[in-house]
């Protein structure tokens, strides 16, 4: 049961690039956001060591330090930072309707506009060495970690698009990719299937399936076992990817807003805007293609923009603070 309400201006949902940098954007405009963290505050970012693709760190940042700064950006705008979590939603019809966000199953939130940035979870094998290990050595996402094992032997788990385009990728940097796909064939498109088998320095390993990886402190060799036979083998590697895929975070929104079949949110054209008025997404939410951080916080600009003009254009009732 709510215990309390609040009206809002703009809330943000998800505190990672997409949703910081919509932040910046919206209190720029005067749109006084308010932003819940969610389950992860600062999102996948805090959980790599080193960010080096994102512009304007020519040295490079690690994930953790590159959110703090984020935040502090919002919130010098006049952003406010609060920790918790959307559990229900209720989007209104109408334009210029209200929409009611409850957090933490007892206080209920209506908002004028809301930019949902929740982010989509890459899946994990959730075995105990991968979990000790991720950020030494375990990542899931070869395009933003592969360079730190240019030369180096690698692997990689899973069998569909995503891996074995994450495979190439490695492949043309690395000097071993060990492939390793737990049935008899891949679940990748037959174009993809021909670029895994056309290059030779990936080594592809059927009825395979991940035992250990091996090491303390970071990624030193992998342990593999053969489902079919039951076979144990172990092989040196410096990093091991996941690409098993990803669950956006949407899990509330089912009923409430148009999503593709995987639970991605739909948006119209190349807006931010969802199938509800005054309600948008942006980053990996609604993003299965990209899922960078450049690109996250590319569409929260859009999502602050789209909002402050939907603002624009309609009559929106007297804030109430309560």
């Amino acid at each position: 049961m709510a215990e309390s309400i609040e009206r809002i201006k703009t809330l943000i949902l998800g505190s990672g690039p997409a949703g910081y940098t919509a932040a910046i954007y919206a209190a720029r405009a005067d749109l006084k956001p308010v932003i819940y963290t969610g389950m992860e505050p600062g999102g996948q970012l805090t959980t790599t060591t080193e960010v080096d693709n994102f512009p304007g760190y020519p040295e490079g940042i690690d994930g953790p330090t590159m959110m703090i700064q984020l935040q502090q950006q919002a919130e010098r705008f006049g952003t406010e930072v609060r920790i918790g979590m959307a559990t229900a939603v209720e989007f209104s019809d109408q334009v210029g309707g209200i929409h009611k966000v409850t957090i933490d199953d007892s206080k209920v939130v209506e908002a004028e506009t809301v930019i949902i940035s929740t982010g989509a979870s890459a899946k994990y094998l959730n075995i105990p060495s991968e979990q000790r290990l991720r950020g030494g050595g375990v990542s899931a996402c070869a395009v933003c970690d592969g360079f730190f094992y240019k030369g180096q032997e690698v692997a990689i788990v899973g069998g569909g698009d995503t891996a074995a385009e994450e495979a190439s990728y490695l492949a043309n940097i690395c000097k071993k990719v060990t492939m390793l796909i737990r049935k008899g064939e891949m679940r990748a498109s037959k174009a993809m299937q021909h670029r895994v088998n056309s290059l030779a320095n990936i080594d592809i390993r059927y009825f395979t399936e991940v035992d250990e990886i091996l090491g303390e402190q970071v990624v030193e060799g992998l342990r593999m076992v053969n489902n079919q036979t039951g076979e144990k083998e172990e092989i040196p590697i410096t990093g091991f990817f996941v690409a098993i895929g990803h669950k956006p975070n949407t899990d509330i929104f089912k009923g409430q807003l148009e999503m593709d079949s995987t639970g991605y949110l739909i948006t119209k054209g190349k807006s931010t805007k969802t199938t509800k008025p005054g309600v948008f997404a942006s980053g990996d939410v609604q993003d299965k293609e990209y899922r960078q951080a450049v690109t996250a916080a590319g569409t929260g600009c859009m999502a602050a923009l789209d909002a402050e003009r939907y603002l624009a254009t309609v009559e929106t009732p007297e804030e109430v603070n309560s």
